[in-house]
């Protein structure tokens, strides 16, 4: 996953997951496993965006307290 991935996009991917194991009543193990693999790729490059975006947020909230405003 790439920083310009959507944060939207993996959750969808980590719901449809989700809903694959609801379906199930007998879950095929090496499917089970390639899919809680993929989750996991999943959380972790989305906590990594999430983290991106809070630095940036950080910087532009930084950036506004640095302006001074002549009136």
């Amino acid at each position: 996953m790439t920083n310009k991935n959507n944060l939207n996009d993996s959750l969808k991917k980590l719901s449809d997951i989700v809903s694959w194991f609801e379906e199930q009543k007998e879950v095929d193990i090496e499917i089970g496993l390639t899919k809680v693999k993929e989750g996991a790729q999943l959380i972790k490059a989305s906590r990594e965006r999430l983290k991106t975006i809070e630095n940036e947020f950080e910087e532009i909230k930084k950036d506004l307290d640095s302006v001074t405003v002549d009136l």
